[in-house]
Parts: structure tokens; sequence; C-alpha cells
């Protein structure tokens, strides 16, 4: 039961009798919805913690840019792979359904379920830094700021001293409510419910307008560089640029989004492989560009602060175009929410066609046609979690779960080339078989690079999936019960 696979040639036909999502996506759309995913809190936020450490994790300081050089052929090579079979299998469902066609069902359970830490739970760290970004904005703006209570998570609230003094209380527990996140994903949710043209078009709008102001604060900031912070290089030595690379890793998730609208598709066996990589190579050459400028405005070791961009400006002198900053950044995770929020229930329709999920996610609306069910638990999951989850459980849990997707992927297409060496691969991986062998050892190095806590709070949540698993989508697996049908015929 656990290796049984799903025949490539079935899922057309699902997705055609199912109701399916209509295709009205290009390229263009894709690049966007890519773009949009991947350029957000890692080049507004994350990227200064990467460049000045922690307590107890080394900063890479300006060697950041070997860090994301790195990041970045780890995820082409993962790309790559994606693409393949992206264009072999253009369905909703992602890495899941890559692996029900290669690995089999419970191979592909385990990835589905994994792919809820990159979409929701990383939502959820996108969600929580969309209100820094807010906050910051309307304090450098208008002098006004949000209670402090009304913008975190209740664990960070408990453990505050000062956000405990003004914050209600119920007993001896600490109230917090993350009041931003819920409104904006909650708006998001609405627009995604109305349809994945307009929300598109929505995301493209938002894109432009991150793009240009990024593109104002490399001019800008290129002229104010102080080549003076370029020293020490690597003040974190080799692990600090490799921890910086594991870490980074969060900055690029995202591209493998565009897969998740494959059915949306217009023409998907080219237009999914060219949007992949187009978005890929966009952002890796944008994120580079960013840290050396913002590494050589002020020393790296002044850079841990949640908006690391701006802070780098106003260290320069440069105060109105940090607001301008401050406000861009509310722009890019915005597009960045709307991207993830719309894949993760594309995903689970995927899954809840194949019986390994309730019913419900798997119906497509009669007159917008969308997943509208599986949107609004979606949206509910990831409204309500910033409340309960701090940033650092949100962002490890997504990193370690989004690379082991990266590699299930890529061992995806070395089983298929073998078991299905003659079926037509619109686009095919060059290189191969050192490409995906590359793309496994990559990932799997970075994912070495990660702390231990990351490990044992992975390894619960696929213990938790694999008790979901055992306890309903087994017995109502679709295949199972088609399976057990001709054993009965027979």
């Amino acid at each position: 039961m656990f290796g049984r696979r799903k025949p490539i040639v079935e899922l057309s036909t699902e997705s055609e009798l199912g109701g399916g999502l209509r295709r009205l996506l290009d390229v263009r759309h894709l690049v966007f919805l890519g773009i949009g995913a991947v350029v957000g809190a890692g080049i507004f936020s994350s990227i200064g913690d990467m460049a000045a450490g922690s307590e107890g994790r080394p900063g890479a300081g300006p060697s950041l840019v070997v860090s994301y050089v790195l990041t970045a052929i780890a995820c082409g090579f993962a790309a790559l792979c994606y693409a393949e079979i992206a264009a072999m299998v253009p369905i909703a469902g992602s890495a899941y359904t890559y692996a029900y066609v290669t690995l089999g069902e419970g191979v592909a359970w385990i990835i589905g379920w994994d792919l809820i830490i990159e979409y929701a739970i990383g939502n959820v760290y996108v969600a929580q830094s969309w209100t820094e970004y807010l906050r910051a904005f309307l304090l450098g703006t208008f002098g006004w700021d949000f209670p402090i209570w009304m913008a975190t998570d209740m664990q960070t609230a408990a453990n505050t001293p000062a956000i405990a003094a003004v914050a209600p209380h119920v007993g001896p527990w600490v109230v917090a409510f993350n009041l931003p996140a819920f409104v904006i994903t909650a708006l998001l949710t609405l627009a995604l419910c109305r349809g994945v043209r307009e929300s598109a078009r929505i995301n493209a709008g938002l894109v432009i307008g991150k793009l240009m102001l990024i593109v104002v604060f490399l001019a800008v900031g290129f002229v104010h560089i102080d080549t003076a912070n370029y020293t020490p290089f690597a003040p974190g030595g080799w692990q600090g640029i490799w921890t910086a690379a594991s870490i980074a890793f969060f900055s690029y998730i995202g591209f493998d989004a565009i897969s998740t609208a494959a059915e949306e598709v217009r023409d998907p066996q080219r237009s999914l492989p060219r949007a992949m990589l187009i978005a890929l190579a966009a952002c890796a050459i944008l994120y580079v560009a960013v840290a050396l400028v913002m590494t050589g405005l002020v020393p790296s070791a002044q850079l841990r602060t949640g908006d690391p961009l701006a802070f780098a400006l106003r260290s320069a002198g440069l105060d109105s175009l940090a607001n301008a900053m401050a406000f861009g950044a509310v722009v890019a995770v915005t597009s960045v929410l709307l991207v993830f929020q719309m894949g993760q229930p594309r995903i689970l329709l995927a899954m809840a066609r194949d019986g390994l999920l309730p019913p419900a996610f798997a119906r497509v609306h009669p007159r917008f046609g969308t997943p509208a069910f599986g949107t609004v638990m979606t949206g509910l999951f990831v409204a309500i979690a910033p409340s309960i989850m701090t940033p650092a459980q949100a962002i490890e849990l997504t990193s370690i779960g989004t690379l082991f997707a990266f590699v299930l992927v890529s061992l995806a297409v070395l089983v298929l080339r073998i078991k299905e060496p003659d079926r037509h691969r619109p686009f095919r991986v060059p290189g191969y078989p050192v490409t995906p062998v590359l793309a496994m050892a990559s990932c799997l190095f970075l994912m070495a690079g990660l702390p231990a806590s990351n490990w044992w709070r992975f390894a619960v949540w696929l213990l938790v999936g694999g008790a979901i698993y055992g306890l309903y989508g087994r017995s109502r697996s679709r295949l199972g019960r088609i399976a057990g049908e001709r054993n009965t015929k027979s």
C-alpha cells in the first residue's frame, strides 16, 4: 500500500472530470508569481540576521553574498528537477503529485504533509514579518504604533517583561494577538477565493512596486557604500557562511510555488520550466546585489534588526528613503503572502482528490473556479498561528521541511527516468544524472548546516503526519479502494 503509484495518464483525466481549475495563466503571470513569492521577507528582514548573526550563531558579514550564491546553486539544481517533472505532470499538487507518480503513496503523503510546512507555516513567519514592517512604516512615517500586545505572539509576550507589563491577563496567562497579521491574511484569503487571474493581477502590481523600490535602494545605496565595512569580509569564517547559506534558503523558497498553479496554466509544458528558471535567476541576482550594498552601507554586526534595509539607509543619512523602504517591505511581503496562500490549497486539493484528506478540500467553487474551502481553511490557520508560534519556530521548521521536499523531487527525477525512460519529457534536466544527484547533495548539505533543534521539530512533525495517514488516509485512499475493488472482482 505504501508504495502504490498513480499512473501519470490518470492525472489529466482526473483534473478534467473532477471540475478542473481554469487555465488562465501564462509565462508572464508565472514569473511574477515566482518573484512575488521569493522576493519578500528574505530580502527585507532575515537578510540582516544572516549578516549579523545571533547568540550562538556566527554571522556571515559581507560574505553573505557567497552564502546567497551557494544557496542559489542548490536551488538551481532543484529547480531543474522540478521543471522536468512539472512539464510532464502539469497538475495541481506540486511535489506531492510528483512523488505519487514516482515514489508511491506513502512518500507522497510524507511530502504533501511536509509541504504544509513550506506554505502554511512558512506563511506564518511571513505574516509575522508583515506586522513588523507595517509597524516600522507607521512609526517612522506617522509616529504611531500598535499596542505591542496586539502585534506579537503569546510566547514572546509572556517572555518579555516589557510586553507582559502592559498586556491584559486572564489569570496567570498573558493575552496577546497579532492583529495586523490576522487582518491582512483574511483580506488576501477573500481575494484568492474570488479567482486566480484576479489574484495574479494583484500580485503583478505588488511585484512591480517592490522591484522598483529595490532598484532605487541599489542605485542610491551604491553611491554611499563605505568599503571599510567590507572588512573583515567573513567575520564568522566558513561556519558563518555555511549557516547563513542554510538559513538563506528560506529567502529562495517560492519558485516552486509556480508548480502549484500548473492546472491553471495555458501550455504548462513550456510555461512552467521557463517561469521557474527565469524567476529563480532574477531573484538570485537581486539577493546578491542587495546583500553587497547593504553590508557596504553599515557594519554587519549592527544589522540584527527587523528592517535591515531601512536601517542601513538611515545609517547613511537617507531617512526619507528609509521610510519608503519600510513601505516597500509591506508591499513586498503582501505579495509573498498572496502567492503562498494560493499554493497551499491546491496541494490540499490534490491530496483530497486522492482520498488522503477529506473531500471538502477537493471542491472547486462553481462560480469562481477556485478551491474555496481549502483557501478558507488555510487562511484561518495562517491568520491565527502568528499569535501562537514565534517567528524563530516558524522559519526554522520551514527551511528544513522545504529542503527535504527538494531532495525527494530530485530523487523522483532519477526514479522516473529508470521506471519510465520512454515517456515524453517536454523539458529534460541538463546534465542527467549528475544534476539530480547534485541537487540532493546540495540540499542535504544545507540541511546539515541547520541547528539540531530544527531536526527534532521536523521529526515530530513527520510523526504526527504519519499518524494521520495511518488513521485516515491509508484506509480512504482512492488507489487503495480501486485496488480493493479489483481484488474483490477477481
